[in-house]
């Protein structure tokens, strides 16, 4: 294995496919363009030199807010951060005004890049002359927040190039010309798929917005091979009426949350040929995750430990458990671990000896299968027993009913807190029926005692459901 100090940092990898496939198109973004390999080379080393004439040195954060139609812009501007040696905080102008501000603070960004900048005029033959070294701090990558106040999440240029080559034998998604995704900028989804546009082989295609139509639509025009997308996005395509044709599509991936069973096994249907994998990680334990192939045998396995990673279950104490056996998942990184960002506090309580705590609960079966039960601040504490929420909606999408579900704590005078679920119907029906069909998956004191209906339900620019969200409009 290689020493981090060999790995080559991401505009190490642009220069290369930029002086061997200038002409090769990197990146395309529905209704806005195209990037070449060596227009992206051109246009980011100009971005580094306008930084440098305004200041900008090594380790200044860059705070970078562009629209999801700036796709293009701010890959470029990306690359053009990290060749002047600066430290990019990719935000979205979808975040509130305050919380940018806030992460702008936070950070000491010294220069904000917007999608209403655009990037100076002219491309540049040349890079500046910055010495990078695969230890400098490289991203600062805020998560969504779903469980607290946002945390900027620090990577080194070795993490984010992890397992990069400037000149592999073999590119990843090599049985495809294109993949196809919709994740927003701002997010450890987009930011991976940032990273395939520079690593894999096929050009990434993305739209500024995600729509179940125009995406599937997009699948079809560009016959792409491979497709990322999230759990939410995945229920939105199931319930097109009528769709176009996605047999080309092999791979199929999700991530940012477990996908549900019935999510999964929907999907096999949608895209016959394809494989339906579901990535496990986060913002913290990139590029460790675990993956796995959906498998009726295991339909709510989240996978085995992959990319040279681990995965543990720990006591509270920090013991190991047993396979079977409940506890917190850890995931160990095969690369540089990450931090937060001056939070050693934060840090300390969640990176330990490459080691880092995903906030979840869960237990791996004798074959080293993880299966989440819920995230920890969301399992269900109802007089003496614990709920996973995460079993309760697996039930519930089920229903035949049942479009979107999420289940949640809410207050009781008795039992301290009671189950409650959300849903978004496809069909009207009654609290009854739902309850009725529930008796045959789940135990009494699992079954919601309130279901609210909702026409969609609250998610974070991540994705994931917001159960803050439905515990403050309950």
């Amino acid at each position: 294995m290689r020493s981090v100090l060999e790995t080559p940092t991401l505009p190490d990898i642009l220069a290369a496919r930029a002086a061997s496939e200038p002409e090769t198109v990197a990146m395309i973004v529905h209704g806005s363009g195209e990037l070449t390999f060596g227009q992206w080379q051109a246009r980011s080393n100009a971005v580094a030199d306008d930084l440098l004439n305004r200041g900008v040195r090594g380790g200044d954060r860059v705070a970078m807010v562009f629209p999801g139609s700036g796709w293009i812009d701010y890959a470029v501007a990306f690359l053009g951060v990290l060749k002047a040696g600066a430290v990019a905080v990719p935000l979205s102008d979808r975040m509130p005004a305050a919380e940018i501000e806030q992460i702008v603070e936070h950070c000491s960004a010294s220069v904000t890049l917007t999608g209403r900048d655009g990037p100076p005029p002219e491309g540049s033959a040349s890079p500046p002359e910055v010495a990078l070294r695969p230890t400098d701090m490289a991203q600062i990558l805020y998560t969504s927040g779903t469980t607290g106040k946002a945390k900027g999440v620090a990577a080194t240029h070795a993490n984010l190039a992890f397992g990069a080559r400037t000149q592999p034998r073999r590119r990843a998604f090599a049985h495809s010309r294109h993949l196809v995704h919709a994740f927003p900028i701002g997010t450890n989804a987009g930011q991976m798929m940032l990273v395939n546009a520079l690593t894999a082989h096929p050009a990434v295609v993305t739209l500024p917005r995600f729509t179940p139509g125009r995406f599937a639509g997009l699948i079809e025009r560009h016959r792409a091979g491979t497709v990322f997308l999230v759990p939410a996005m995945a229920v939105e395509l199931l319930n097109l009426q009528e769709g176009p044709d996605l047999s080309s599509v092999l791979l199929l991936g999700s991530a940012a949350a477990p996908l549900p069973p019935a999510v999964a096994s929907g999907l096999t249907r949608m895209f016959p040929k394809a494989t339906i994998t579901n990535y496990y990680t986060s913002t913290e334990a990139a590029p460790a995750q675990t993956i796995m192939l959906f498998d009726p045998e295991r339909p709510r396995s989240v996978g085995r430990s992959a990319a040279g990673g681990d995965v543990r279950i720990a006591s509270p104490e920090g013991e190991d458990l047993p396979p079977g056996q409940t506890g917190e998942v850890w995931m160990r990184s095969p690369a540089a671990p990450r931090a937060y960002y001056d939070d050693p506090a934060a840090s300390g309580e969640v990176f330990r000896a490459g080691w880092i705590r995903m906030g979840d609960l869960g237990y791996l079966d004798d074959d080293g299968y993880l299966y989440l039960v819920d995230r920890d601040g969301d399992v269900v504490k109802s007089g003496a027993f614990k709920v996973s929420t995460l079993k309760v909606e697996n039930a519930l999408y089920e229903h035949p009913a049942v479009v979107e579900a999420a289940a949640y704590g809410l207050p009781h005078h008795v039992l301290g807190t009671a189950v409650a679920a959300a849903v978004v119907l496809r069909a009207e029906v009654s609290d009854a029926d739902i309850r009725a069909f529930l008796r045959d998956r789940l135990a009494q004191h699992e079954i919601p005692s309130e279901i609210a209906r909702m026409e969609s339900l609250p998610r974070n620019r991540g994705g994931k459901v917001d159960k803050r969200a439905l515990r403050a409009q309950a």
